[in-house]
C-alpha cells in the first residue's frame, strides 16, 4: 500500500464530528462575549516578529514561534498569541476608537511545544480585552465573562475555578521581604511552579535560585495567607464588584498564581480545574497597562485573557457536557432519487424547499429506498422525501418520518407546511 503522508506533527485534522464541537464552542463564546458587549474583531496570522520580540520574553520568540524569513528577506511568525497585535491595531487608530474598547476573537495560533494531553502546537484561542479603563472593576467583569462562560457550559464552581492574584500586591510584599528586584522574575517562575513539584523539590529549587531560608519561611507564609487580598485596595474592591456580578462562587484569591508573560502590571487570573487528572490551566490573563506604548502608540490601559480549545473541550468531554448529535447532518431532510427519469425532478423539488429555506440534501444517485433510508437514517437526518412515478403523475410527494417510521402521501403544494409541522414536532431532535 501507498504510505499516507501523516499531518504535521502537533496539528489536527477537523473531521466533521470534530469540527462540529469546535464550532458549538464558538457559538457559546460568540453568545457569552456579545452578552456583555464585546465585539469580535480578528489580527493577521502572520506578523513580524519584532512585534513579539518587543514584550512576549526570549521563551515564546526564540523557542515556541514558528519564525521563518519570507522572500523579501524580513523575518515573520506564525502568531503565537494575539494581545501583541490587539494594541498594534489599536495603535494604528487609536484616535478614531470609542473608549472603553471591549473586543474578542476566537482564532488559530501556532506554538512550537511539545505535544502531549492538553497541548498542542496548532490550537484556537478565545481571546478577550477591555481597553482604556484601568479599575478593578473591569478586572472583575473579565472575571465575571470567564465564569458566565464555565456557568453557560455546565461548569459548576466545584469542578472549575477562576484563581486570582495582583502583581502590583506581590511586589509590595516581595519589597517587605527585601527580595531584590533583579530576582523578581525568577522568583515568580518559581511560585508559578508550586503546584507542579513535590514541597521538597519545590524548595531545592528556591535554594538554586539564591534564596535563603529565611526568605523561603517569608514567601510561603505569603503564599499560605487566604486573607493577604485585603491589603490590596485593588482586590478588595474587585471582589466587592464579583459578588455584585453574581459569580462570587467561581472565584477565589491564589498568591502563587503569577503569569510569566512581562507585560502583566497588575491583576491577574488563571482558570483551573478543581478536581480531575488534566493539569494544564484552562486560561490565563490580567492587566497589561504598560503595552500600548511598547509598540508606538500613546500609554491606554488593558486588561484581558486567553483560553485555548484543546484543555476546555477535554473537561467538557470528560464530565459529559458536550452535547449529542453534533456530527448529524446539518440538513435535517433527505430527498430520495427514485430512478434516473425521475432524478431531474426531485432535483427540481429539493431546489423549491431550499428556496423556501428549508435544508435539503440530495441523494446523488438512483438506488433503492431502503438503501436511502438507511443512510438518511446514519446521517441523523429527520424525514426522507419520495418522489416516485405514482406522486410524479399525480402532483403529489410522500413523506417518510424517519424517527417514527410513519410516512403520508400529500398534494405537492402542501409539503412545506407538512415538513415544518414534523420538524417542529415534540419528537425532532
Amino acid at each position: 500500500m501507498k504510505l499516507i503522508i501523516p499531518p504535521v506533527k502537533g496539528t489536527r485534522d477537523f473531521y466533521p464530528e470534530v469540527l462540529a464541537v469546535r464550532t458549538w464552542l464558538y457559538n457559546i463564546l460568540r453568545e457569552v462575549s456579545e452578552s456583555f458587549g464585546y465585539q469580535e474583531y480578528d489580527g493577521p496570522f502572520l506578523e513580524s516578529l519584532d512585534l513579539y520580540a518587543a514584550k512576549s520574553g526570549d521563551e515564546l520568540v526564540k523557542e515556541q514561534s514558528y519564525v521563518f524569513a519570507d522572500r523579501g528577506g524580513d523575518m515573520i511568525t506564525l502568531r503565537p498569541e494575539l494581545t501583541p497585535s490587539l494594541v498594534r491595531m489599536i495603535a494604528q487608530r487609536q484616535r478614531q476608537l470609542t473608549y472603553p474598547l471591549r473586543w474578542w476573537s476566537f482564532g488559530p495560533f501556532w506554538r512550537y511545544e511539545r505535544p502531549q494531553k492538553g497541548r498542542t502546537r496548532e490550537f484556537f484561542q478565545w481571546n478577550a480585552d477591555v481597553i482604556g479603563v484601568a479599575s478593578p472593576e473591569t478586572d472583575a467583569e473579565m472575571a465575571a465573562l470567564i465564569a458566565t462562560f464555565f456557568r453557560r457550559v455546565g461548569l459548576r464552581p466545584d469542578q472549575v475555578v477562576v484563581l486570582v492574584n495582583n502583581r502590583r500586591l506581590m511586589d509590595a510584599q516581595l519589597d517587605a521581604l527585601e527580595i531584590p528586584k533583579e530576582q523578581r522574575l525568577s522568583v515568580s517562575a518559581w511560585i508559578d511552579r508550586r503546584d507542579k513539584l513535590s514541597p521538597e523539590a519545590w524548595q531545592a529549587y528556591g535554594l538554586e535560585l539564591g534564596l535563603t531560608q529565611g526568605e523561603l519561611v517569608g514567601l510561603r507564609g505569603l503564599l499560605d495567607d487566604p486573607d493577604l487580598w485585603m491589603k490590596s485596595e485593588e482586590l478588595v474592591r474587585f471582589f466587592v464588584a464579583v459578588k455584585a456580578l453574581g459569580v462570587e462562587e467561581y472565584v477565589r484569591f491564589d498568591a502563587s498564581i503569577v503569569r510569566g508573560l512581562l507585560y502583566y502590571t497588575g491583576t491577574v487570573v488563571e482558570a483551573k480545574e478543581v478536581m480531575g487528572d488534566i493539569r494544564r490551566s484552562i486560561l490565563g490573563g490580567g492587566r497589561y497597562d504598560n503595552l500600548m506604548a511598547d509598540v508606538g502608540g500613546e500609554p491606554l490601559p488593558g486588561v484581558g485573557f486567553a483560553m485555548g480549545d484543546v484543555v476546555i473541550t477535554l473537561i467538557l468531554e470528560q464530565n459529559g457536557l458536550l452535547p449529542k448529535g453534533l456530527d448529524a447532518s446539518p440538513a435535517p431532510i433527505l430527498m430520495t432519487v427514485f430512478n434516473q427519469e425521475l432524478l431531474p425532478a426531485s432535483y427540481a423539488l429539493a431546489a423549491e424547499l431550499r428556496r423556501t429555506g428549508l435544508k435539503v440534501a440530495c441523494y446523488p444517485e438512483a438506488a433503492k429506498l431502503p438503501r436511502q433510508f438507511k443512510y438518511a437514517d446514519r446521517m441523523g437526518m429527520r424525514l426522507a422525501l419520495v418522489l416516485g412515478p405514482e406522486e410524479a403523475a399525480q402532483g403529489q410527494i410522500t413523506l417518510k418520518d424517519l424517527q417514527s417510521g410513519s410516512q403520508n402521501t400529500l398534494p405537492r403544494q402542501q409539503a412545506e407546511e407538512a415538513i415544518r409541522k414534523l420538524l417542529e414536532s415534540p419528537s425532532a431532535s
